[in-house]
């Protein structure tokens, strides 16, 4: 199967920054400090109550494959930064750190660590751009994916995307994406050669226009492709001559062959009104079972408004705003240090050494990191419903058998216990050493998971389009407390 990695090595694909600062790392003999990194959102898109974690497969692929080529090296001397020590130290360099996460399409919030990278510091830094860009690419998509699915209210959704797609990655990636998210299929053919997607599509407009007539151009299709028959009815005029020709096409080209006409697609208009007479139409030739099809800048927005006007749609094909998520298109994932562990005066990092928290501070209270090394626990009612997200220090117990007492951040003053819950951690060790620990989950399987998340686990409030319930994220009393001594410390640093 083909991958990103089958024709090119995109290991140089980082910020100029990270290299500058690989570079002081090693010039201060700091380079294989062990420190923690993590990697989390701040809000979710669209305003919505959720976002859906897409990306993994391809950060753990960077990772396994990420070195640097002569030429890499080359280039790099040529840019008068860098010392030789260091530019030979890449030479053979490879990732060889630890990097947690949760599974990939899991249902994620805002300020929790979805990733965390346990790594010495040039590893840790060299992978940033990269992480980020396909966790927040990819997430980003299959969020969209999913909110555009849900507006279709189980009506098939197809990616159109890929013309419209910032670049050929961006449409790739993204179909991947969106399949996690739930469209049923992609026109883009790459995306389901390399990862197995269904593909779909049917003809332009420019196949109509370029035969003599509309029914010429419908035969000759019908013909090529009698087991699979889709035409676009809108070219000329969608009720005088379309659907007359369409139906024209099933009755005098397929139904002697023994076929049916399998749907008409419509891609421009009132999309509402000419689905009902439309089906009207074809339902009076006796092609009831031909489906329609609509696309034309769909979103969930408009798919909601087009549904309410009591359509007649059986499925649709969303392009530009699925691929570039238009109404809402960055996710702002970020990469923060969390923690560092503990060395000797020389800078070596001690065997029994601990990490010790890093915490950002700001005027802006969205960006007060949250510091140390971490695990995220999803804590579940009796009826197996998603109650809150709990963080806790890594290596802290939790233990439900009896009310366990939580912090709510935002409201520290009272005392909250979950009861009758269970918890289950979110984290898990998918990289070890550089290499994956993890089994590969099919994409179906990432999908399916979603699903069932969003069937059976997630509040229904949460899922709502507009002003959805919020999903609590809560932490141990020990982390919080632990945190707020940080925070107290470092706001007493003198200036120096």
């Amino acid at each position: 199967m083909k991958t990103q990695y089958s024709e090119r090595n995109i290991s140089m694909m980082m910020d100029l920054y990270e290299m500058t600062m690989a570079n002081g790392y090693f010039a201060d003999r700091d380079k294989d400090a062990r420190v923690v990194f993590d990697v989390f959102y701040r809000s979710n898109p669209d305003k919505g109550g959720f976002a859906i974690f897409a990306g993994l497969e391809q950060i753990i692929e960077y990772v396994e494959n990420l070195h640097f080529t002569a030429e890499d090296i080359a280039y790099l001397k040529g840019l008068n930064l860098f010392s030789e020590g260091f530019l030979d130290y890449l030479k053979d360099y490879r990732f060889t750190g630890d990097i947690y996460s949760f599974d990939e399409g899991t249902v994620m919030y805002p300020y929790e660590p979805v990733i965390t990278v346990v790594a010495s510091l040039v590893d840790a830094q060299l992978i940033e751009t990269a992480l980020l860009a396909q966790f927040n690419h990819q997430s980003l998509i299959a969020t969209k994916a999913r909110r555009i699915v849900r507006a279709a209210q189980g009506r098939a959704v197809s990616d159109f995307g890929a013309r419209r797609a910032h670049n050929i990655d961006a449409a790739v990636y993204g179909a991947r994406a969106a399949y996690i998210g739930g469209v049923s299929s992609t026109a883009t053919v790459l995306a389901g050669q390399m990862f197995g997607i269904p593909v779909s599509g049917t003809m332009a407009h420019s196949w109509v226009m370029y035969y003599k007539d509309e029914f010429e151009a419908f035969k000759n299709y019908a013909v090529n492709y009698p087991d699979a028959t889709v035409l676009l009815i809108d070219t000329y005029n969608v009720l005088r001559s379309g659907v007359p020709n369409a139906i024209r096409t099933a009755k005098e080209v397929l139904e002697p062959m023994g076929k049916r006409l399998k749907g008409v697609r419509i891609d421009s208009g009132d999309l509402a009104y000419l689905s009902k007479n439309i089906r009207t139409m074809l339902d009076e030739a006796g092609l009831t079972d031909c489906k329609i099809i609509v696309s034309n800048s769909l979103d969930e927005f408009l798919i909601t408004s087009i549904l309410q006007q009591s359509s007649v749609i059986d499925s649709f094909g969303v392009g530009e705003r699925l691929i570039t998520s238009k109404t809402d298109p960055v996710l702002g994932g970020v990469y923060k240090i969390a923690a560092v562990k503990e060395t000797t005066e020389g800078g070596i990092n001690t065997s029994n050494g601990s990490f010790q928290p890093r915490i950002k501070v700001s005027e802006n209270v969205e960006k007060i990191t949250n510091p140390g090394r971490k695990q995220v626990y999803r804590i579940y009612d009796e009826a197996g419903q998603s109650l809150a997200d709990l963080i806790t220090f890594w290596d802290e117990k939790v233990d439900m058998s009896e009310p366990y007492r939580y912090m709510d951040p935002e409201k520290p003053w009272k005392n909250r216990y979950f009861e009758n819950c269970r918890a289950v951690a979110l984290q898990k060790k998918v990289v070890e050493g550089g290499k994956r620990v993890s089994p590969a989950k099919s994409l179906g399987e990432i999908r399916d998971y979603v699903k069932y998340q969003l069937d059976s686990e997630v509040w229904q409030e949460e899922q709502r389009f507009d002003n959805p319930h919020k999903h609590y994220l809560d932490m141990s009393p020990e982390y919080y407390e632990a945190k707020m001594d940080l925070l107290n410390e470092v706001s007493n640093f003198p200036a120096q």
